[in-house]
């Protein structure tokens, strides 16, 4: 038998082991397990934002091991089973790959999103709306992200990747004024406004905005903690000293190689 099958087989075999004889998986439920899903999630993340591919292996598993709990519980209900699963996301590989399972001729990558857009549309039980496949419960960044790609998708993006320099400019100048009106509600509303524009501008020039920023959050932690471990060496405190003495040993920080 194919290894792939068999080990796949073993999972689902202690699964049920599991669900019926150990008392904390026996009692877990879907609710129960949806944060959990979302912890592992994010631990998948940061291992590929790290370039691990061992803790990538490891957090793969941990994701398939909560897709194998999420339907097996389902089977207890009756309502779907690991088979159902596998079926169903075959079919939709299948459907929305009509230039490769039928005569549907593509010339490019971005061609073949567009017409995954319009093949989602026209699905049975699918999502009738454009951006109704953006799930809600999203981080704001990603789901504007998301948003603006599947708008790109159906047509809606800008003619020039150069012409979103004057929105980011258009928007600059309208928090500008915001901040010096003192209007908080309109500078909620601006900053959110400018910061969308520059999420798109990212994703005009292949740039995913998420993984750019949480690099730049690699950078700032370990800069920051070279600045404290430093001044704390020295028997100073941070709030104690001016903020050229900080810039001092940030700069320090900066010279550091592979830091991010």
């Amino acid at each position: 038998m194919d290894e792939r099958l068999t080990e796949f087989k073993r999972l689902l075999d202690i699964m049920d082991v599991l669900r019926e004889k150990c008392p904390w998986d026996s009692k877990q439920t879907l609710e129960s397990l949806r944060t959990l899903t979302i912890e592992e999630t994010y631990e998948l993340a940061d291992a590929i934002i790290d370039d691990d591919l061992m803790e990538i292996k490891k957090e793969l598993g941990d994701l398939l091991l909560h897709i194998v709990f999420y339907a097996k519980i389902g089977s207890e209900k009756g309502a779907f089973d690991i088979t159902d699963v596998m079926k169903g996301i075959s079919e939709k590989l299948i459907f929305r790959h009509p230039h490769i399972f039928a005569e549907t001729k593509v010339k490019d990558a971005t061609e073949v999103e567009e017409n995954w857009e319009q093949i989602k549309l026209k699905e049975r039980g699918g999502n009738k709306r454009v951006l109704g496949g953006v799930p809600r419960s999203l981080p704001a960044m990603v789901k504007a992200y998301r948003m603006q790609d599947k708008a790109r998708a159906v047509g809606f993006d800008w003619e020039e990747n150069n012409q979103v320099w004057d929105k980011i400019r258009e928007e600059m100048l309208e928090v500008q004024e915001a901040v010096d009106a003192s209007d908080q509600a309109e500078m909620e509303n601006e900053f959110g406004d400018f910061l969308f524009s520059v999420i798109n501008a990212a994703r005009l020039y292949g740039v995913n905005p998420e993984n750019a920023l949480e690099r730049t959050n690699k950078k700032f932690r370990f800069r920051f903690n070279y600045l404290e471990d430093k001044s704390n060496a020295e028997g100073r405190r941070l709030k104690d000293m001016s903020l050229e003495e900080m810039d001092a040993i940030w700069n320090e920080a900066k010279q550091i190689k592979n830091n991010d």
